[in-house]
């Protein structure tokens, strides 16, 4: 089946062309008609099948021109990355077209976006919070929403926007479509559906937590973080066929750690990401990784949903995911539209630091485990163990059966003999007012 084959019209296959996109994914063609047919819809697909266009393509099939100032349709989404990701989908779908797309995010002077929205728009993509800010300032008026779709809206929840979606569906009019996407399906995300969507249809491509078929998913067993940076100085350095890598890290303090580290080795080859990095940097970054300027992109959660980059050959787990969802979501950055990939995750084997236990709920996920790599002889297993381990391995080799108040000299010790001895003399001051207290109420009686 080809693009030509689905019920789409002339200036959207022309843009279709443009983009050299001929087949149409098995999740754009179930969504097409549900969509047109005005119902409330579940999509759950693998990360990288297409899942925006297979919301797009109905939602402009059926957009007809206006001159109207406010929005007929919303796209809510988690990242300031993905807003600009959609809108230049939207644009370049539209380029035979009249249609107005605008995007909102924080992180940028709220008075310019005012001024950008007031010359009216027809879709408009934002983030949670500020689209909350500019309907609060009625800058936007959300009463003339049709239809709502909501992208990637776990990690919105993880993201602790909770508040802000429940506002925004108070805003909006009780009769719109409701359009739901994502490759994972949590149960504080059915819940939402549950309470905001009028009997849905799903669309289910493949089950929840699936990955792509075709990214090679392995693991190294990795005794500690030090040992851990060996081992990824010596994959880059040495695997030639990384020729574009994005490497996940826990917190931006360990991004920008790592970055600090490998940028002597690999100097102007490694971009770096994370929340605490301005609007400008973090786009141009992005814009580095995805054109080739940049071989490595070392970032946090942040960009594992929705970012689409093109041929990314590994992606690298520096750790493993305390939320199996979210390893979906990292290893679906490579292998995008039927592209092959290779995900390599290092798995702390020591046990108190939790990192076997999640490997085991990621294969669970998966239905699937991962392959074991033998860990590379000419690697230098460091001894050197970071304040976390340290605190690990004490609690590890620690005997549960001692006694810390036996041993210990501080607020735990035992009392001297001398303090152990009771206070005659006071106790029987305490008695005494006591008495005097008990007498005084029996004559008020």
């Amino acid at each position: 089946m080809t693009f030509n084959d689905l019920n789409i019209n002339t200036p959207l296959r022309n843009a279709l062309e443009d983009l050299k996109l001929v087949e149409p994914t098995p999740v754009q063609i179930e969504a097409l008609p549900v969509v047109m047919s005005g119902k409330d819809v579940v999509g759950i697909a693998q990360t990288g099948t297409g899942k925006t266009f297979a919301y797009l393509l109905p939602i402009l099939r059926q957009l007809k021109f206006s001159k109207q100032k406010h929005p007929r349709v919303l796209i809510v989404v988690p990242t300031r990355e993905l807003v600009v990701q959609v809108v230049g989908e939207i644009e370049k779908l539209t380029t035979y077209m009249s249609i107005r797309t605008k995007g909102a995010y924080g992180g940028v002077n709220m008075n310019t976006q005012k001024d950008e929205l007031a010359d009216g728009m027809d879709i408009l993509v934002a983030t949670p919070g500020r689209l909350v800010d500019l309907a609060l300032s009625r800058a936007v008026k959300l009463k003339t929403i049709k239809q709502l779709v909501i992208d990637e809206v776990d990690e919105m929840l993880n993201l602790g926007f909770r508040k802000q979606l429940n506002d925004i569906l108070d805003l909006l009019p009780e009769r719109r479509q409701n359009i739901l996407f994502s490759a994972t399906l949590t149960k504080e995300v059915d819940a939402l559906i549950k309470a905001a969507f009028d009997n849905p249809t799903k669309i289910e491509i493949a089950a929840s937590g699936t990955s792509a078929d075709g990214i090679i998913q392995k693991m190294y067993l990795v005794p500690n973080f030090k040992t851990k940076i060996n081992l990824l100085r010596h994959l880059l350095a040495t695997e030639k066929s990384w020729t574009k890598v994005l490497i996940f890290a826990p917190t931006k303090k360990v991004t920008d750690a790592l970055f600090e580290i490998l940028d002597l080795d690999f100097p102007e080859q490694i971009g770096v990401i994370h929340s605490n990095k301005s609007q400008n940097y973090r786009l141009r970054t992005v814009e580095k990784f995805d054109n080739g300027a940049h071989r490595v992109l070392m970032a946090t959660d942040l960009i594992a949903r929705g970012l689409d980059f093109q041929d990314v050959s590994h992606v690298i787990n520096f750790d493993t995911p305390d939320e199996a969802e979210n390893y979906i979501h990292r290893v679906g950055r490579t292998a995008r539209a039927n592209a092959e990939g290779m995900a390599i995750t290092f798995v702390n084997e020591i046990e108190l630091t939790q990192e076997l236990a999640y490997l085991k709920a990621i294969e669970t996920l998966m239905g699937q485990a991962l392959e074991r790599l033998s860990f590379p002889e000419s690697v230098e297993i460091s001894e050197e163990l970071i304040d976390d381990e340290i605190l690990t391995y004490k609690q590890k080799n620690a005997s549960p059966n001692i006694d810390l108040t036996d041993q210990s000299q501080g607020a735990y010790h035992e009392k001297k003999l001398k303090n152990t001895k009771v206070n005659r003399a006071q106790e029987k001051r305490f008695a005494r007012k006591a008495e005097k207290f008990n007498s005084k109420r029996r004559g008020k009686k």
